[in-house]
């Protein structure tokens, strides 16, 4: 298609939604990344009539979560209307009985967090950007966050689901049920499709107790191997109560607690892993005790060398606010944030390859770090020196490596534009070609957010 015919297509839509929806829901912005213009529905009914809409025009959408996402799977490829839902914001419901919450795309994590806690129960999701990332964005991208290791990604925590599709179509099961048996799980064709094959506009998830004690520690480890011996002993020992496991390598944990930094360092330097591990239980005294222990056994043993504990809210705060400073490590330098999975057994091997990797780099910057009880790592590669900064060359020297490896070139942020064309290293080509079929399908037009997975000429060719 030709840009003026887009350009045409286009104001014919933006005209047609402004009479539907009125000028205040229908805004221009300024962001190249963005799509130069927003609709704001207020509803699912409202979306659908967009939906429409754009339909009629040929007109492609991208859905807008809250644009924290690391794949730039909000960015424009073309002359794509964004679609926002930020004004489908509500908490509908809060089931306390069936351990529910029903709740608007639009909604802010964070609020839904807290709306749970109001009722003694949890919301599992927990992320650095959990105070702008909306429950649809977290749908979408099938977020992991900080308790994946406990209570799984995203995708375990949905129950129900409501979408709308290409043509306007509102598919709507809102379902609270934990078992529901009942043919295909069409919920599941949305989770981690990034807004591809649908939008989704309404959300059931399924909330636990809250808990009533966390304990957290922040240990020094020497050896790799002493790491993955104490995450099985921790997650054995705890009979399942460890919610987090946070690995830091020593370039990370000593650059953010440098002198002069925002953080004292509750532990000295020098040490070869940092790991930040939590349990979640239901009485605060008996699982202090036992949690204390578990550290005491871990050390007799030589899985660690040094650890620190938290005895209130504000120290166990101070203690994650170091894991979670991963903004700081751009001041160092233009670098690329991967966000990756490999099988534990694997990584030590892995890290190695890719700092092996990265020698013959000048003014380089390799930062590791990352979830690890959950298989995902998170590594920053770049150079101080803006002049050495090679794109293409760092994401060839990291993803080479994971596909040698056999990991998954995307652990919690989805494939986007960013990591496009490197989906193929991590999913075979029979798997490709049923995830285009089932593109086309549901999105003939290739209108919701095209570019993004797949590229556009890849599913016209189908």
């Amino acid at each position: 298609m030709s840009d003026s015919n887009a350009a045409a297509i286009q104001t014919r839509t933006v005209q047609a939604l402004r009479d539907l929806l009125g000028e205040n829901s229908v805004r221009e912005q300024a962001d190249p990344a963005l799509p130069d213009v927003i609709v704001k529905p207020r509803s699912t009914q409202e979306v659908s009539q967009i939906l429409q809409i754009c339909s009629a025009n040929g007109q492609a959408l991208v859905p807008l979560g809250g644009k924290t996402g690391l794949a730039n799977g909000h960015f424009q490829t073309g002359s794509e209307i964004g679609l926002s839902l930020e004004r489908m914001s509500a908490i509908e419901e809060v089931d306390a009985q069936n351990r529910t919450m029903t709740v608007q795309a639009g909604c802010i994590l964070q609020v839904a967090s807290e709306a749970a806690e109001r009722h003694e129960l949890l919301l599992p999701l927990d992320l650095g950007a959990r105070g702008s990332a909306t429950i649809g964005g977290n749908v979408a991208t099938n977020a992991g966050g900080n308790m994946v290791i406990r209570y799984g990604m995203t995708r375990e925590m949905v129950l129900g689901l409501e979408v709308v599709l290409a043509d306007g179509t509102v598919v709507s099961n809102l379902n609270k049920l934990l078992k529901n048996n009942t043919g295909y799980d069409l919920r599941q064709w949305f989770i981690g499709a990034e807004g591809t094959l649908g939008v989704i506009t309404r959300v059931v998830l399924r909330l636990r107790p809250r808990p009533q004690s966390q304990n957290t520690a922040l240990l020094a480890v020497d050896h790799f191997n002493e790491v993955a011996a104490l995450l099985r002993f921790m997650d054995r020992q705890s009979g399942g109560a460890l919610s987090a496991f946070e690995v830091m390598w020593p370039e990370f944990y000593e650059f953010v607690t440098r002198n002069g930094s925002l953080h004292r360092p509750p532990l000295p330097h020098g040490s070869a892993y940092y790991v930040l591990v939590e349990t979640q239980g239901s009485d605060p005294v008996a699982d202090a005790q036992k949690f204390e222990e578990m550290l005491a056994q871990a050390m007799e043993q030589g899985l660690l060398a040094d650890a620190v504990l938290s005895h209130s809210q504000a120290e166990r705060n101070a203690l994650w606010e170091i894991r979670d400073d991963v903004l700081s490590f751009y001041a160092l330098g233009p670098s690329i944030p991967f966000d990756v999975s490999i099988t534990i057994d694997r990584m030590e091997d892995f890290v190695r390859d890719v700092r092996a990797g990265m020698a013959p780099f000048e003014d380089k910057i390799c930062v590791v770090f990352g979830h690890l009880g959950d298989s995902n790592l998170h590594v920053h590669l770049g150079n101080t020196q803006a002049e050495n900064f090679d794109y293409a060359a760092l994401c060839e020297l990291l993803y080479s490596a994971v596909e040698r490896y056999g990991g998954s070139v995307s652990a919690e942020h989805g494939i986007g534009l960013g990591k496009r064309e490197q989906l193929h290293r991590s999913r075979s080509a029979a798997e490709l070609q049923l995830m285009m079929q089932l593109k086309k399908m549901l999105d003939p037009q290739n209108i919701l957010n095209p570019n993004k997975i797949f590229a556009a000429e890849k599913i016209a060719a189908l």
